[in-house]
């Protein structure tokens, strides 16, 4: 069944805690109100906004930013699915282009104290993140300005499109993301909404509905960017970030126009900037054991394995191959395929 048509026979309607949340504009409860929702894995509901899946306070934000964003040619946009790697690639872009702005990866970087996602802002979760439609000055932000989002490449606004600015983003194997995704949702939701178990999450996925999902539809549009127009946007892989950082990492910079000099590798810049941002070194970090995220949730929750193919000891046999079927049908053709653990699935076989 396709989606639109299956989302139109969803209630409408807005729920109580809609009604009283004082952080939501009277315009975005209205908009709330003719669009399709579904049961959310962290908020009561997700809305079906311009083909994807939100939760209210997104949207809202998600809003602002369409209408007042003015992005620059120098700008730089890490976008991604939920749980694909984001505060790795943060880290990783952020020191990369600010590296001749800091003396020691040792000491004294801004990496050491402070979360990626404090040093590369989401869209929609801080820059926007207002209830009144305010739009931030963002006009003393130092250059080349580093911004974070997980809004699908076709609800980017127009400013971002028609820039040279660039954008990174990074595709992880839908299994793990799908894994990744169902565990820290259960840590940070609130205790007064029940935890989805792992079956109806795994539906739900499914069947697309998830934050900023479907996931196929939020990979498929910046991947056929990433080849009409390569200069624009560059599209990476999580498993192969994983693989050969080094190479990944290389392909950044030169993808930035900053790339890495004979010097910089031979005085062991790049295997500098691999170890401060590792998953080991930030786990450890004490902004990211004790810190929190806007408020929001403990840093902490951002890092649990960082593995390829865990999601092998939680998927049942039957549902690796219901997904790999999704996967399968969704992505037939685009030239996009996935590199999974053997024991699970190998998914597709058109690698790019």
């Amino acid at each position: 069944m396709a989606l639109t048509y299956f989302a139109k026979l969803q209630p409408s309607g807005v729920d109580e805690a809609i009604e009283e949340d004082e952080k939501l504009s009277q315009a975005t409860k209205e908009l709330l109100l003719s669009l399709p929702r579904e049961k959310g894995w962290r908020t009561p509901y997700v809305y079906l906004f311009q083909g994807f899946w939100c939760q209210p306070h997104e949207i809202q934000a998600i809003i602002t930013f369409q209408k007042h964003f003015q992005a620059k040619d120098s700008d730089v946009l890490v976008a991604t699915v939920p749980k694909s790697g984001t505060t790795w690639l943060k880290a990783l872009t952020f020191a990369t282009v600010n590296r001749h702005h800091f003396s020691s990866f040792t000491k004294n970087h801004p990496l050491l104290t402070f979360n990626p996602h404090d040093l590369v802002p989401f869209f929609e979760y801080t820059v926007y993140a207002q209830n009144d439609d305010k739009v931030p000055d963002l006009s003393d932000m130092h250059e080349p300005r580093i911004f974070g989002t997980h809004v699908p490449f076709a609800s980017l606004p127009s400013s971002i499109k028609e820039a040279n600015c660039k954008v990174i983003y990074i595709c992880r194997n839908p299994f793990d993301t799908f894994l990744s995704s169902w565990i820290f949702i259960k840590k940070i939701k609130p205790g007064s909404l029940p935890a989805l178990q792992l079956e109806e999450a795994f539906e739900m996925y499914c069947r697309g509905v998830i934050g900023f999902g479907p996931f196929w539809t939020h990979m498929l549009g910046y991947w056929k960017e990433s080849i009409e127009r390569p200069n624009k946007v560059l599209f990476l892989m999580y498993e192969d970030l994983k693989e050969d950082v080094t190479l990944q990492l290389k392909r950044v910079a030169e993808f930035l126009d900053c790339p890495f000099t004979l010097e910089e590798e031979s005085s062991g810049v790049i295997d500098d900037i691999i170890k401060l941002c590792s998953f080991e070194k930030m786990k450890e970090l004490e902004i990211n054991k004790y810190g929190t995220f806007a408020r929001n949730f403990e840093n902490k929750y951002l890092f649990r394995k960082g593995e390829v193919g865990d999601s092998v000891n939680y998927l049942s046999p039957s549902m690796a191959e219901k997904l790999t079927k999704v996967i399968k049908e969704k992505l037939d053709g685009s030239g996009l395929s996935f590199r999974i653990n053997s024991t699970l699935v190998q998914v597709a076989s058109d690698p790019r």
